[in-house]
């Protein structure tokens, strides 16, 4: 059985940091791409950042280029999105993501349950 679980969220001042990570079990994840999206009360699933299990690409949304960083390890078969000058705009619930193909997408395999990042002002 294929599992994705978050952790990391919290409550963080503005300029502030948190680390989200994701651990995948129940199959090997290494020729997947992983990555994050979050969701906003009131507001559609937006991509945040992925990578590539493989080959180690990554890829960001505007709005958090230069400011989070996702990463991998293979042999934990663990994701995580380290997240700095964070912004009250930032604040959602933060979802993990695979899928076998180049890309994630709001349509991807598998997903984890959440983890919520509340930023205030």
């Amino acid at each position: 059985q294929v599992q994705l679980v978050e952790s990391g969220g919290g409550l963080v001042q503005a300029g502030g940091s948190l680390r989200l990570s994701c651990a995948a079990s129940g199959r090997t994840f290494s020729r997947y791409t992983m990555g994050w999206f979050r969701q906003a009360p009131g507001k559609e699933r937006e991509f945040v950042a992925q990578i590539s299990m493989r080959f180690g690409n990554t890829l960001y949304a505007d709005s958090v280029k230069g400011r989070f960083t996702i990463s991998r390890d293979n042999a934990k078969n663990t994701v995580y999105l380290q997240m700095n000058s964070l912004k009250p705009e930032d604040t959602a619930v933060y979802y993990c993501a695979a899928d076998p193909d180049v890309v994630v997408t709001p349509k991807s395999d598998y997903w984890g349950q959440g983890t919520q990042v509340t930023v205030s002002s």
